[in-house]
């Protein structure tokens, strides 16, 4: 994970895990990779998986790709914050690069599904901020599916008709983002991250900073 810091006048922050999440077609992706090219102190999560890799999609950099022996280790070891079976594959969160990056101050972005947002909910709710992106409707999401030209006709198949499913789960998020169009979609998550980064809870050292500013003495 890159490790760049944005400053901050009352001294350390603690980073958080910024979820983005939506059916599949939904523009997660693109999101993430516009977020990450305009913010510092932004890093993504790099993910375990046992799925093959894609053309173009570089080992470490996108995923890592393990076999299934490797990544059931990792995970019967509680080496990972989430994991999740995601269309015959698996996919999970090496819980030490996150840390580190945290404890750095560094954000750390997840592209990742339900299951992994609830995983982390449940384990490190404070440090866990979430997004629900929504396709303007089912039309556009499948027409968004085919254009990207990535899958055959059955899984475009198989991801439409879990999309009703996936998103039986936007009550479980912080905040639903509709995205009919990139550009505002784009803004209303950078208006979320920037106010989650001055969040009270998140300065760790407001207090000192605090007595530093009424001492005169």
């Amino acid at each position: 994970m890159a490790t760049t810091k944005t400053p901050h006048t009352t001294g350390h922050r603690r980073g958080f895990m910024f979820v983005l999440s939506s059916p599949s077609g939904a523009g997660k992706t693109t999101l993430s990779r516009r977020l990450l090219g305009s913010h510092g102190g932004l890093t993504m999560s790099v993910s375990v998986t046992t799925r093959p890799m894609r053309p173009g999609e570089i080992d470490k950099q996108d995923y890592y790709f393990i076999d299934k022996p490797a990544f059931d280790d990792m995970a019967a070891q509680g080496k990972l914050l989430e994991h999740a079976d995601v269309f015959d594959h698996q996919y999970g969160t090496p819980a030490h690069l996150v840390e580190a990056s945290l404890n750095d101050g560094i954000d750390v972005l997840f592209d990742i599904d339900w299951q992994g947002t609830r995983q982390l909910a449940q384990k490190r709710r404070d440090d866990l901020v979430s997004v629900f992106i929504l396709p303007p409707s089912l039309d556009e999401l499948e027409r968004r599916l085919r254009a990207r030209a990535q899958d055959s006709e059955a899984v475009v198949q198989k991801r439409m008709n879990k999309a009703a499913a996936e998103i039986s789960h936007w009550q479980e998020y912080d905040y639903v983002v509709i995205n009919n169009d990139l550009d505002q979609a784009l803004s209303k998550i950078v208006h979320i991250l920037e106010a989650e980064r001055v969040k009270r809870i998140r300065q760790t050292n407001l207090p000192e900073f605090i007595e530093k500013l009424c001492n005169r003495g």
